[in-house]
């Protein structure tokens, strides 16, 4: 494991590149998905590109887990608070920002009532979809110093339990309901109340966990091995249920499925174990720069994203085989380039990436 001066992880700085592009492969896929008949070609392709990204967004919430629940780095409450206050920041900006793109859209200007507007449909919730995931981390932070009790006392053996249950009630049990409707067992699921095991707080405690202990090489490739299951899975899987209901079945693309936490998973041990970044010092400090661009290059992706839209560029003629990775390309490249310019704002760049 290569590690930084400055103490960031080096091949967690690689996947957070990795994840910033498949984030917007999956975007790009999954607007293309909903335009195509179910038993086309170009769904079998689309649902391909689609389902094996479905890892980024946990990714994204283990590396988080990874640095802010170790007890080794300090996290006193002002600094918890500025970690809590660049979300909230980077909420409020990009969040107007997206209303406010698509009024210009629709009517090719933006009026003071509709600066007005756009700010008291924030405040209902009405944001870019997204969005969605800086409040969950904001949620996340606010029981940050919980987590960081337990996960400081807490013995293998706890965290081998905890995630035994986030396994059973977040994701095998919501999944099975969901292609299999039990009005019994929903009951007694909902009647349990066990919020602590739901939600992303599995993934969150799951990627401290990957980074402080050292698995052996059997687990290692069982890991893989689910991994490999998860994605053909999650691709298959979506390509039967969609067939056979008509029209696109997105059960298996939850992040909360089985089948994307093995996926999910088995990206952060391979990166880990295998993709480890080279110790020296010009490589880790690139990716360390490229890195620290990741976040705001998904916050701004799908205003370029729209732009294309707009101009009917977001499904160009080639297919998707190769127009998938075309028009991801050319969101990605302006989406770095921006991030990079917000990011170099004196005082408030950091806010906004």
């Amino acid at each position: 494991m290569a590690r930084e001066g400055s103490g960031r992880v080096a091949y967690a700085d690689l996947l957070r590149v990795f994840a910033a592009t498949a984030v917007i492969v999956l975007h790009v896929s999954g607007g293309w998905l909903g335009a195509v008949s179910v038993v086309s070609s170009d769904f079998v392709v689309l649902n391909l590109w689609d389902g094996l990204c479905r890892w980024c967004v946990p990714v994204f919430v283990m590396l988080s887990g990874m640095f802010l629940l170790d007890p080794k780095h300090a996290l006193s409450p002002p600094s918890l608070l500025r970690h809590m206050l660049r979300l909230a920041a980077a909420f409020v900006f990009w969040g107007m920002f997206y209303l406010l793109l698509h009024r210009y859209l629709e009517s090719g200007s933006v009026s003071l009532t509709d600066w007005s507007a756009a700010f008291h449909s924030l405040l209902r919730g009405n944001t870019e979809q997204h969005l969605w995931f800086l409040p969950m981390m904001l949620g996340l932070y606010l029981i940050t110093p919980v987590l960081r009790a337990f996960v400081q006392g807490a013995r293998q053996g706890s965290f081998l339990w905890f995630f035994l249950l986030t396994a059973v009630f977040t994701f095998i049990l919501p999944t099975l309901l969901a292609l299999r409707p039990s009005q019994t067992l929903s009951l007694w699921y909902g009647r349990l109340q066990l919020h602590l095991v739901l939600g992303y707080v599995g993934y969150y405690v799951l990627g401290y966990y990957l980074q402080a202990f050292t698995i052996n090489r059997f687990v290692e490739y069982l890991i893989y091995l689910c991994g490999v299951l998860g994605a053909v899975g999650t691709v298959w899987g979506t390509l039967i249920l969609s067939r056979r209901a008509g029209g696109l079945v997105d059960t298996l693309y939850s992040y909360f499925s089985p089948n994307v936490a093995a996926m999910a998973v088995a990206v952060l041990v391979l990166s880990r174990y295998v993709l480890g970044v080279s110790d020296e010092r010009s490589r880790r400090e690139h990716l360390s720069r490229a890195a620290a661009y990741s976040f705001g290059v998904y916050l701004v992706h799908v205003a370029f994203l729209l732009l294309l839209r707009e101009h009917g560029l977001s499904t160009p003629s080639v297919g998707p085989l190769a127009g998938v990775p075309l028009v991801s390309l050319a969101i990605l490249i302006p989406s770095f380039f921006v991030s990079w310019l917000l990011h170099h704002i004196p005082l408030v760049g950091r806010y906004l990436t």
